[in-house]
């Protein structure tokens, strides 16, 4: 009998990887590797969900640790980005799915596999995200949605099929929200969320505390960066993994980092998103006030631009392309001077810089002062009004010239 070729599949355990498993083995005839990535999100154990993969029909189910190489070769390069999409929400999915696709390749060609495959829907941005990183790094191994295959249509269907070929099926109600989660937050969206005018109910969070709720007296946090990376709170050395737990902590229990939005997705859709990224959104809440302080006024204004770009390149899936390398290498360039402190105040909700501080700062005193230490030269300021202004004055001239003729 010959060996069957195998399919990776990236698994997390829940209903669709389940039948995922099942669907492989039955209409495609391979035998499944199951891939389970931990990046920090919530559960209640994976070697249970290692297990199950097996029970399921999986002739392996890897587990692997990603979180420090989440931290430290993708979200470093979101910090220094200032990784904001649509100049709103730190990047959240998109930033785990390369990670977690390049295990899927690595273990792919350990086990000489030549298929992939994932479990998501056909209407989503992650489709995109691990079938563009899997053609990045390589081009060569074949990839399978059986999601966008199966006929199923609704939950109860998935089940029905489920049960009827031995796949374990949650034995509970499905619940109302679909949520995503690493460490750099959670995604929520679908159920009462899906009508833009409904308040998002508090049962949709988990890492902050209602605004209200929140203590009456304010909490500061001094961050510390090192070449753009946060290395420290409260003067006290930190691995940036170690920061940004403790910062969920210390954000959300201020209930600072909620977001509620609609957002443009890839495939064309507008959606209604909400995001609980307490330690996300206080993090680059300070890079960017150091950054103020720390780089050219020239470079500061270009790199906004250069960050709406980055956002967007990511969220689009290309992570390991071209141009997101491109603009890594001017985002690089401008991060060894942003190393310093910066005062965060949280409050009922908010987060507030109240103090920076940087041994790179191009802040002077001197120039900015109104008092008698002011330094500042006011006699060139005529002059240079009188240059700055003269092409758009000469243009006005002109114009006014026009209107007397007509």
């Amino acid at each position: 009998m010959a060996e069957k070729e195998k399919v990776v599949l990236a698994y997390s355990g829940g209903l669709d990887t389940s039948i995922c498993i099942k669907w492989l083995i039955d209409e495609h005839n391979l035998d499944v590797i199951a891939v389970v990535g931990e990046v920090g999100q919530e559960h209640e154990g994976l070697e249970a969900v290692r297990q199950k993969a097996l029970r399921t029909g999986a002739v392996e189910c890897y587990v692997v640790d990603m979180r420090e190489e989440f931290v430290d070769g993708y979200l470093t390069d979101a910090i220094r980005a200032n990784a904001l999409y649509e100049n709103q929400y730190p990047l959240l999915s998109a930033l785990s799915r390369p990670v977690i696709t390049k295990h899927l390749v690595d273990i792919a060609h350990k086990h000489g596999a030549k298929y992939i495959a994932h479990g998501c829907t056909g209407k989503g941005n992650d489709q995109v995200r691990f079938e563009t990183s899997i053609m990045l790094l390589d081009p060569t191994l074949k990839i399978i949605a059986p999601v966008r295959e199966w006929p199923f249509k609704t939950r109860p269907e998935e089940m029905e099929w489920a049960a009827a070929h031995g796949v374990e099926v949650p034995t509970t109600n499905k619940k109302p929200y679909s949520i995503d989660d690493n460490l750099w937050g959670r995604a929520i969206e679908c159920g009462v969320l899906e009508d833009p005018m409904n308040e998002p109910p508090e049962d949709i969070y988990t890492m902050t505390v209602s605004p209200e709720e929140a203590p009456d007296k304010p909490e500061y946090i001094e961050v510390d960066f090192k070449a753009g990376i946060p290395c420290g709170l409260d003067g006290k050395p930190m691995k940036y993994i170690d920061v940004i737990y403790k910062l969920n902590e210390v954000a959300g229990r201020n209930g600072f980092g909620r977001l509620d939005m609609i957002e443009n997705r890839l495939v064309g859709v507008k959606s209604r998103e909400c995001y609980e990224q307490p330690a996300a959104l206080a993090l680059i809440t300070a890079h960017k006030a150091l950054e103020a302080m720390c780089l050219e006024r020239e470079v500061l204004h270009y790199k906004l631009g250069i960050e709406q770009k980055w956002a967007e390149v990511v969220y689009y899936g290309a992570w390991f392309g071209p141009l997101k390398a491109a603009l890594d290498g001017f985002i690089d360039a401008t991060q060894d001077c942003v190393t310093g402190t910066v005062r965060l105040k949280f409050y009922k909700g908010t987060c507030t810089v109240v103090g920076r501080r940087s041994d790179y700062s191009l802040y002077s005193y001197e120039l900015a002062t109104y008092d008698t230490d002011d330094q500042f030269n006011h006699e060139s300021s005529a002059g240079f009004i009188e240059l700055n202004a003269l092409s758009m004055k000469t243009w006005a001239i002109n114009r006014l010239q026009h209107k007397a003729d007509r």
